[in-house]
């Protein structure tokens, strides 16, 4: 595959190879070029450079690289003597952060990206041969790639410092040590290019063999409005440790009040790409796959459904508004162990990516209430053991010996998890009457009823993040899928979470959005079900209830999609969320009454300083107008 190496205006583009799909901007990288002349002297080469200002992107879709994915306590990763790839995004929770190398610090690489995107908007009148309709789209993606990077920085760091344009190649030295703008400042100009951008933006894209995965106007007005709801959050809507925070001149770079309209904006946002995305026909997807699935149950194939959101073709799915056109490579670390010819490939495919207790504790009961909640349901027994029973047959192995925890939950928690004693439909086999099921206990390796699973420390697995077809006995077959950037059901989450925040009480349209995404799990309405079975039926009554109940409701639908990280950040949650040791099942045990004892995995290590970001050190000396952040 093809790359650029450009030494123009000291902007260093150095290119990974780009995974081959069907889109053509993922296909092709532009050539090398010595001059800005040669690379915008006709149209192919000028939508080459324009393929180049995507391809930062691109590593968004490698989840490891992904602070949303690594750092939200879903998923933990063993440290071990030998690595399988970059593991440091999952150690930030263990607490080696440092100012003088910043791990997932995306901060100089954004400004490489912003900068391509400036040297294209300064040179697109170039091409004699390029379309004014052709010219305007490429603008408008090119201004939307220039706010993702800033918004991404901003996210990650706070006040950015704004690249509007890029400086002359004889600018005084003096001039390129830029200050940041306050955080106001940064979201401001990521939203105007976005308003830029977003009325240029084709509506669909029709050559979807040759452009499938470009920007269109409903992804730009979906992330616009996560932007928003970003910018009115807890974390950079009047936070009070951050309000002391100034740069060298003594200006406050975080906003010293609370700003209710910050929400009105987000809301009215997500309303509007609401419908645009409705009207290109997205909505809440219910497929049921059909290959290599024969005599499955109903509860099975609602399960599926479920499971399918996910994994199905970003071609064929209804609902996801963006995806990034790299593949989940990860699936070999996300699922167990099943039978005993995948055991031998344990140290190939090592399936060590596990799930704590606690994250596995989030999902509902079958009464769509918490699990500390539900009247019916026995919480503070829920660690006693129970075999498998008729009600529970489709996903529970009958006769298993496995913990309470497991049973009668929401269909989320079985799409979702992996476990001992739990249905694992798939993996070669396409009726549920022979269905593998998980035997997690002891580390031992060996084939048979003594663990199949061979490392895991926590006895769980990310089971939504494997497709059903992928199967892994005497060799390894993936069936490839890629991880949303965003979907529909965390889009109508996003408005009823802005809706609720700009209102005193809860409007009916808060309970509305909510419920579609609820009935989809097989979930009764927010109000019926904490009327009927929660021990506090009042909450769902009330904003700060409301609160809770919306923030729990997206980290169950998006768990494990790289979006809870970022959430927990901006809702102020994620320090609570590290406050106390992860745990997992004793996974060395192989009896039932040893192996459901909780251990303690992990203890993570985080602080208010770890909400954001350091700048590298050197660009802080480097630059003497850049000012640090706070804590660090």
């Amino acid at each position: 595959m093809k790359k650029i190496h450009l030494s123009v205006l000291t902007v260093a583009m150095s290119m990974a190879s780009l995974f081959t799909s069907c889109s053509k901007y993922l296909d092709i990288v532009p050539d090398n070029v010595g001059t800005l002349d040669y690379a915008f002297r006709n149209r192919n080469e000028a939508e080459n450079y324009l393929f180049g200002c995507y391809s930062t992107m691109q590593k968004f879709s490698d989840v490891i690289y992904n602070p949303g994915f690594t750092t939200s306590a879903e998923i933990v990763y063993p440290i071990l003597e030998t690595q399988y790839f970059n593991s440091a995004g999952f150690n930030l929770i263990r607490g080696i952060q440092t100012s003088g190398n910043p791990i997932l610090g995306e901060w100089d690489n954004m400004y490489k990206a912003i900068r391509r995107c400036n040297i294209m908007l300064e040179n697109i009148d170039k091409p004699i041969d390029l379309r004014d309709d052709e010219k305007k789209r490429w603008i408008a993606e090119v201004k939307f790639l220039k706010a993702y990077y800033h918004y991404y920085l901003i996210r990650t760091h706070g006040p950015v410092v704004l690249i509007k344009e890029n400086n002359p190649i004889d600018v005084d030295i003096a001039q390129t040590k830029r200050k940041r703008a306050t955080l106001d400042e940064s979201f401001d100009y990521v939203i105007s290019l976005m308003d830029e951008a977003i009325p240029d933006l084709p509506i669909t894209i029709e050559n979807r063999v040759q452009e499938f995965g470009r920007i269109t106007k409903f992804m730009a007005m979906s992330i616009k409005a996560e932007m928003l709801a970003t910018a009115a959050s807890p974390l950079f809507n009047g936070n009070p440790d951050y309000s002391s925070f100034k740069d060298k001149d003594g200006r406050f770079l975080f906003p010293q009040t609370y700003d209710i309209k910050k929400w009105e904006m987000a809301a009215l946002a997500c309303r509007e790409a609401i419908a645009e995305c409705e009207k290109v026909g997205l909505h809440l997807s219910e497929d049921l796959p059909t290959s290599n699935i024969r005599n499955v149950s109903d509860e099975l194939k609602k399960i599926l459904v479920l499971q399918n959101i996910i994994t199905q073709r970003w071609e064929e799915s209804p609902e996801l508004i963006w995806g990034l056109n790299f593949g989940f490579s990860y699936q070999a670390y996300t699922m167990p162990k099943l039978t005993g010819r995948a055991v031998g490939m344990s140290n190939s495919y090592p399936s060590n990516w596990a799930v704590p207790i606690s994250a596995t504790e989030i999902f509902y009961t079958e009464n769509g209430v918490p699990i500390n909640e539900d009247r019916t349901w026995d919480y503070s027994n829920r660690l006693a053991l129970k075999a498998g029973d008729e009600k529970n047959r489709h996903v529970i192995r009958q006769g298993y010996e496995t913990v309470s925890a497991h049973f009668n939950r929401e269909r989320r928690f079985y799409s979702s998890l992996g476990f001992d004693g739990g249905i694992w439909f798939g993996n070669g086999i396409s009726d549920e009457e022979n269905a593998y099921y998980v035997q997690a206990r002891g580390i031992t390796g060996i084939a048979g009823p003594k663990s199949l699973n061979a490392r895991n420390i926590t006895g769980y697995w990310p089971k939504k993040l494997v497709h059903y077809m992928t199967v892994m006995d005497e060799t390894f077959t993936p069936a490839d899928f890629k991880v949303p950037m965003m979907r529909l059901a965390g889009l109508y989450l996003l408005y009823a979470e802005s809706l609720n925040e700009e209102g005193a009480v809860p409007s009916e349209e808060v309970y509305t959005y909510i419920d579609r995404v609820r009935a989809r799990a097989g979930l009764a309405p927010v109000r019926q079900a904490w009327a009927n079975f929660s021990r506090t039926a009042s909450k769902a009554l009330s904003k700060d209830g409301m609160r809770q109940i919306i923030h729990q409701e997206r980290r169950i639908e998006l768990a494990f999609e790289g979006q809870s990280g970022w959430d927990l950040r901006r809702w102020k949650e994620l320090q609570a969320v590290l406050s106390r040791p992860l745990q997992g099942w004793n996974i060395n045990e192989e009896s039932s009454v040893n192996y459901y004892r909780p251990v303690n995995v992990i203890t993570p290590v985080f602080g208010l300083r770890d909400y954001l970001w350091p700048i590298n050190n050197t660009a802080v000396v480097v630059n003497e107008n850049l000012t640090q952040n706070p804590y660090w």
